[in-house]
């Protein structure tokens, strides 16, 4: 099996996983603050235990790698909590549609780093994936949370667009659960001074959602997307992940009672078949450069 094949099939079993995410920022009652910190915990252990168990070192290779690090994990915590903060404004539906504004950004920042052009595929990827979300949004009276909810989500979506271009560009040379566990323990340590609940005051069923967010949800996937990432482009991953809101809405859908209206059905269906056209494309371009 291939590099290229293998990155696609670990990014869409991650995106699969992530279409599960959203739901704990409802089913769990707490801050998204502290839902983020926690999570990054749990994620944190199992992601040091799966480097050990790999045979990977948990040093990095040097002081300059630290700083990268450092600088990654700042962001990641900034996206997951206004990622998280988002749906618990809006639902878990509008929340995922304002943050995968990302794949857009990615298209057109993503050559100022490459030095390439833009493509005027990619281009019209980008659009597709605009109409599609546009259409998924409802109408929203500006001053209440829904709004507030898109705008929190759009920041977590340049905030990801950040963290995927400079991942790609300064951190590929670790493994996926290498990179992720440096990112989330920053997270831990950036978010722990600002903690708000009470560790003691926190039910058992929760801990147990907890711990599910962050083995199943956080630790797997996100080791899956960072390894993608150093196999595939990031535009290639993040069309390719507007799977996410469409697996978002559905679960939201079937464990939540969260409806989905006729344009939601009608723009998810534009972000997917984007998606799939920019796998296979990929996937195509590969196997002509062989």
């Amino acid at each position: 099996m291939n590099s290229q094949r293998s990155g696609l099939i670990e990014l869409h079993i991650a995106v699969l996983l992530f279409g599960g995410t959203a739901l704990f920022s409802k089913l769990i009652p707490l801050s998204a603050l502290d839902i983020t910190l926690l999570r990054c915990c749990v994620a944190a252990v199992i992601l040091a235990l799966l480097v050990k168990a790999t045979g990977s070192k948990l040093r990095l290779n040097s002081q300059r790698d630290y700083f990268v690090a450092l600088g990654l994990g700042v962001i990641v915590s900034l996206h997951w909590v206004t990622y998280f903060a988002s749906m618990q404004l809006s639902s878990v539906a509008i929340g995922m549609i304002a943050f995968f504004t990302y794949p857009v950004m990615t298209v057109l920042v993503e050559p100022l780093f490459t030095g390439s052009r833009i493509q005027r595929t990619d281009l019209l990827c980008g659009v597709m994936v605009l109409v599609g979300v546009s259409l998924l949004i409802p109408e929203a009276t500006l001053g209440n949370d829904v709004t507030l909810g898109i705008v929190v989500g759009i920041l977590s979506a340049m905030l990801f667009t950040a963290r995927n271009l400079l991942h790609k560009r300064y951190f590929t040379e670790y493994s996926g659960a290498q990179a992720m566990l440096y990112q989330t323990a920053v997270t831990v340590l950036v978010l722990l001074p600002w903690q708000q609940a009470e560790i003691d005051s926190i039910d058992s069923h929760v801990w147990w959602l907890i711990i599910l967010l962050g083995v199943v949800f956080t630790a797997a996937p996100h080791a899956l997307f960072t390894s993608a990432l150093r196999q595939l482009s990031a535009k290639t991953v993040s069309l390719v992940s507007c799977l996410q809101p469409l697996y978002g809405a559905l679960l939201a859908l079937i464990l939540l009672g969260e409806q989905l209206a006729l344009k939601t059905v009608i723009g998810g269906s534009l972000v997917v078949i984007t998606a799939i056209y920019e796998t296979q494309r990929s996937h195509k371009a590969h196997r002509a450069n062989k």
